[in-house]
């Protein structure tokens, strides 16, 4: 058999889809090509995920929605991605510039490289795998031969709390029986929603009923994924009612289904669906000061989560808003009993306390990441919302 060029063929495959191609041979990186200027490749982010994959063809999908997908032959890896179907949000490409180390310097160009990478129904991207495949192994393959890889869901799948309460979410069909009782527990669940009052969420998993919803699809699999598709409509209209950004909802239900419609697995999707649920619960809950927030706050709680890692401003925020900046600062005073320079101090401390938790990151990564002109005024904003510094929450809660 002829010699295959493999610097050719990934460049061609790179020219022809606009997206990033690596060829690895072991674990070396031998050869990288892309269209689009990227100063730190986010592949690094998911390169443990990405090299358990050894099927001649598959996939990983990540948190942020992006797809990755491999075709193996040997010790060749061949790794195309990131992209996705739809846009990202600049908030969206700063919170993976922070996970895959980009510096400050260098943030705006990964933005706007991560922007020029061409987007892509995932179906065009298994067909690329598929013909990589070809020439590589001799196989021929269709889409509905590749196994599935989640990355997320693996993760979902290892705690056991977590699927169970996600079973009890899921509507389930009883077949002696056609009647439904689903309206009184979906008017609660979309109540929760639209109050983002997660607590309650949780508690009523805990203790939510069996519930016979209706028969979508005559195969398993199909009615879990038609019932997800239905439950993140009407979770994502309910959040909407509670305040969040439309574009936001509706662009996260969008991304939630793509990545319903790629799991081959009941238990998958049942994990899924808690996350979505829990997902636009949370958001909501970030969003809403008081029982009955007024359109100001909400918009004022919208910019700030959409702003999250910039060093926002009185003056900035009233531009976005279309308001004078005293009248902002002093009708949100009069709304909410805090000032607006305290609000934002505290959106962003409790933004810090979750990465402190759940990240590795340095503490000035941190910093720098949300907005802190230095380590320093990292550590004294945090302080003084949290009582405690930075390095002594982390100690604590890890």
């Amino acid at each position: 058999m002829m010699q295959i060029d493999l610097p050719y063929l990934c460049t061609t495959i790179g020219n022809l889809s606009g997206v990033p191609v690596r060829v690895f041979e072991g674990e070396n990186l031998t050869f990288y090509y892309s269209q689009a200027y990227l100063p730190r490749d986010p592949v690094i982010i998911y390169r443990e995920q990405i090299f358990a994959v050894n099927d001649h063809v598959g996939y990983i999908t990540t948190p942020h929605f992006h797809y990755y997908g491999i075709v193996n032959s040997g010790q060749t890896k061949i790794v195309i991605g990131p992209t996705r179907q739809i846009t990202e949000t600049d908030q969206e490409l700063r919170e993976l510039a922070f996970r895959a180390d980009v510096t400050a310097d260098d943030m705006e160009d990964f933005i706007a490289g991560m922007k020029s990478i061409v987007r892509m129904p995932f179906e065009s991207i298994l067909q690329m795998l598929c013909t990589m495949n070809h020439v590589l192994n001799g196989e021929t393959l269709s889409l509905k031969d590749i196994a599935i890889y989640d990355t997320d869901q693996e993760k979902l799948l290892a705690a056991q709390e977590r699927q169970q309460a996600a079973q009890k979410l899921s509507a389930k069909v009883d077949e002696a029986q056609s009647l439904h009782n689903t309206l009184d527990q979906e008017q609660a669940l979309l109540r929760m929603v639209r109050k983002g009052d997660t607590a309650a969420l949780k508690e009523w998993i805990n203790h939510a009923p069996a519930i016979r919803g209706g028969v979508l699809a005559k195969e398993q699999l199909r009615q879990k994924k038609n019932t997800f598709i239905v439950t993140v409509t009407l979770v994502s209209r309910a959040a909407i009612r509670g305040g969040m950004d439309v574009e936001d909802a509706f662009s996260h239900s969008d991304s939630y289904i793509q990545q319903c419609e790629l799991l081959s697995s009941p238990s998958d999707i049942l994990n899924l669906q808690y996350r979505m649920v829990l997902d636009y619960t949370e958001r909501v809950e970030r969003l809403r000061l008081g029982k009955r927030p007024s359109k100001l706050t909400i918009d004022v709680a919208n910019y700030i989560q959409h702003h999250m890692s910039e060093a926002i401003t009185a003056e900035k925020m009233a531009e976005a808003l279309f308001l004078n900046r005293s009248y902002l600062s002093r009708k949100f005073k009069e709304e909410t009993g805090e000032t607006l320079t305290d609000f934002i101090l505290k959106e962003k401390t409790e933004e810090a306390k979750r990465l402190l938790r759940y990240s590795d990151k340095s503490l000035t990564a941190i910093g720098s990441y949300l907005g802190f002109s230095s380590a320093s005024h990292f550590s004294r904003v945090f302080k003084a919302y949290v009582g405690s510094t930075p390095s002594e929450y982390r100690e604590k809660h890890q």
